[in-house]
């Protein structure tokens, strides 16, 4: 991880944001992370525990903290998020459960919301999803898992994200950052 953002932050000036898997990833190179609570599930070490481990961790690292309501969506396969966690997602055929997930994260002064499938999940979010999602919260809407082409990407953005999240993709493909760059280019 420690090499990973050296290597990064010798090639942009843009702020790095990390989302670590565990306090071991914590580093102080990068410029935020988000502290995500899977507050789609209800198992409690995700939900707070975790973060009381992590707590003077960050409070020493001059990381900016970004509160992250995570919320997990079914993708159509048992992703690692799901194994790991424990975690049952939520159905997709059911926006009005992950927008008052969402709703209630806001409530809670959760700044961002992070709608996931899970890394290679077989589908990414529905649009009716996320734009149910995005009319009750006030801030930023990411969305990932799922999201395999640049046309994925496109459907996503109509329906309300601010950031999408494409590792697998990535990592596959490098290509793929440039076919997403000129597809938003062609849509402005």
């Amino acid at each position: 991880m420690s090499s990973c953002i050296s290597s990064i932050k010798l090639k942009t000036n843009k702020p790095l944001v990390i989302f670590p898997g565990s306090l071991n990833q914590i580093d102080e190179q990068a410029d935020a992370i988000l502290l995500l609570s899977l507050v789609s599930g209800r198992n409690s070490e995700l939900l707070t525990g975790k973060h009381v481990e992590a707590s003077y961790t960050l409070k020493h690292s001059g990381l900016e903290i970004i509160s992250t309501a995570y919320i997990l969506i079914d993708g159509g396969r048992t992703t690692t998020v799901n194994y790991i966690s424990g975690t049952a997602p939520l159905p997709q055929d059911k926006p009005g459960i992950a927008a008052a997930t969402a709703l209630a994260s806001s409530q809670l002064g959760m700044h961002l919301t992070y709608l996931d499938c899970g890394s290679g999940a077989n589908q990414h979010v529905a649009p009716t999803l996320i734009q149910a999602v995005k009319d009750e919260i006030n801030g930023p809407l990411a969305v990932g898992g799922g999201i395999k082409t640049a046309k994925d990407a496109e459907a996503v953005w109509n329906a309300g994200a601010d950031l999408i999240v494409v590792g697998n993709k990535l990592e596959q493909d490098i290509g793929f950052l440039q076919e997403l760059v000129a597809a938003k280019t062609a849509s402005l």
